[in-house]
């Protein structure tokens, strides 16, 4: 991918990206745009992911976490050879 492309594609998937302020006991609420997008009923996963916290449906984080094991492994043998 070229580093025009990912800056494409960067700023599209940030484009719906939400900044929030905690409230004074330290929750934040979540745009009814991102939880309809998110697919977010009751409970939630809250991963960080460098300098931002993602949330998520449980059911999607646990797909999603299996379907990238495989290519996890691969770029960690690339990036760390031998690792």
């Amino acid at each position: 991918m070229t580093n025009k492309g990912a800056r494409d594609y960067v700023r599209m998937l940030f484009a719906a990206a939400s900044r929030e302020v905690p409230d004074k006991q330290g929750r934040i609420s979540i745009p009814g745009s991102l939880r309809e997008y998110a697919s977010l009923t009751k409970d939630v996963v809250v991963i960080g992911s460098m300098n931002r916290i993602e949330i998520w449906d449980p059911t999607a984080r646990a797909t999603y976490s299996e379907e990238q094991e495989q290519k996890f492994s691969e770029l960690s043998e690339e990036v760390f050879p031998g690792f």
